[in-house]
């Protein structure tokens, strides 16, 4: 059982409340790094809320607005978190993992390979371009993946010989659990899952650490067992948005590939890697209602399919940075239905083998599957 299943229905409000509104630091540098930019949910920080490590928001527009304010941490790293001016729990920022020192005989800093999520996770992505995102007119407007290439914060490629080298250390020096490897889609049929398995197998060969790996759906269903033979335990594709209209008009690019096709594909997924073992990404607040968000999860729990269903945060330099992020409120209706469907499935994060779902930072909502 998660730490987030046990936890009070007032630490799990608060989470939601954090997740929604984000949070001013007094002392930016507390703990780990904030991760501003890049592939997937970006602009947080790491918090750890009642024994929890979530991810909070720290760099968008909603958090520097937000009632929230982490007061300066005391000497054993513990912050006040205030609402307003009043205390109302004590928090905490997990340390920066001893990795982010290294770097490779060629000077690439680790931390340029691969990152640290929540308090024990390793995420990457492999191929830092994607064919989405080179023309604005085809590309998710709520993504940032080119933002720290250039920024000088990554690099392009991530070669599996380089990942190989850091999962170890990773695992060695900073006890991290389970890795993420995401990429941006490349302009070949297969979307990515070539590029996933040599990772994959790489990682495998150096280190024993569950992998989860995330892509459009391939062309070919076949992608599925090879991805599973080369040492990905489980599998992302990241719906991200739920009704056809505002797929279209928000992922034009990635509206390519129609919902339809997504669920083939996870029933297919499903099939190699077995219930709960495959998962989709949604972005609540994007303007999907709640009815759709929830119906569709449904849908995907029927399948086997975890659900992980997330805040949008809008990410400074996208075209999307100025939309607001969901309410608390709007995710308590999303999120409630939900968890009790997981746990009435028997689909509970804790039994992820690795990946978003397992790890649950970037949402409360393992702690609704009660």
């Amino acid at each position: 059982m998660k730490a987030s299943e046990n936890l009070s229905a007032s630490s799990r409000q608060l989470m939601t409340e954090l997740q929604s509104a984000g949070l001013r630091l007094v002392d930016p540098r507390a703990g780990a790094s904030s991760r501003r930019g890049g592939a997937g949910p970006s602009d947080h920080k790491a918090v750890t809320v009642d024994g929890v490590t979530i991810m909070v928001p720290v760099h968008t527009s909603t958090a520097w607005n937000s009632p929230f304010i982490a007061s300066q941490p005391d000497a054993h790293g513990t912050s006040a978190l205030m609402r307003g001016t009043i205390p109302i729990a004590n928090i905490s920022f997990p340390k920066a993992p001893r990795f982010y020192g290294m770097q490779t005989l060629d000077g690439v800093p680790y931390s340029h390979i691969a990152t640290l999520h929540s308090a024990d996770v390793l995420a990457t992505t492999v191929l830092q371009t994607c064919i989405r995102y080179e023309s604005r007119r085809k590309s998710c407007k709520f993504c940032a993946i080119g933002q720290s290439l250039a920024a000088g914060r990554t690099i392009a490629r991530k070669t599996p010989e380089q990942l190989a080298e850091v999962a170890r250390a990773a695992v060695l020096l900073d006890g991290v659990k389970h890795m993420v490897l995401t990429t941006g889609t490349p302009p070949t049929p297969d979307r990515g899952a070539q590029i996933l398995c040599d990772s994959a197998f790489a990682i495998k060969a150096a280190v024993d650490l569950p992998i989860q790996a995330q892509c459009e759906p391939p062309d070919d269903d076949r992608w599925f067992e090879r991805m599973k033979a080369s040492g990905i335990d489980t599998l992302g594709m990241h719906l991200e948005v739920v009704t056809p209209a505002l797929r279209e008009r928000i992922m034009p690019g990635k509206a390519s590939v129609p919902l339809a096709r997504y669920m083939e594909a996870f029933r297919a997924a499903v099939a190699v890697f077995g219930r709960a073992q495959v998962s989709t990404y949604i972005l609540a607040g994007l303007g999907d209602s709640a009815e759709a968000i929830v119906d569709i999860a449904r849908e995907l729990i029927g399948i086997g399919v975890y659900p992980f269903v997330v805040p949008f945060v809008p990410i400074s330099g996208t075209p999307l940075e100025d939309h607001p992020a969901p309410t608390p409120e709007f995710m308590r209706s999303v999120l409630a239905p939900i968890g009790a469907m997981l746990a009435q499935a028997g689909m509970r994060s804790a039994d992820i083998k690795a990946g978003c779902g397992k790890c649950g930072a970037c949402s409360s909502l393992s702690s609704y599957e009660v």
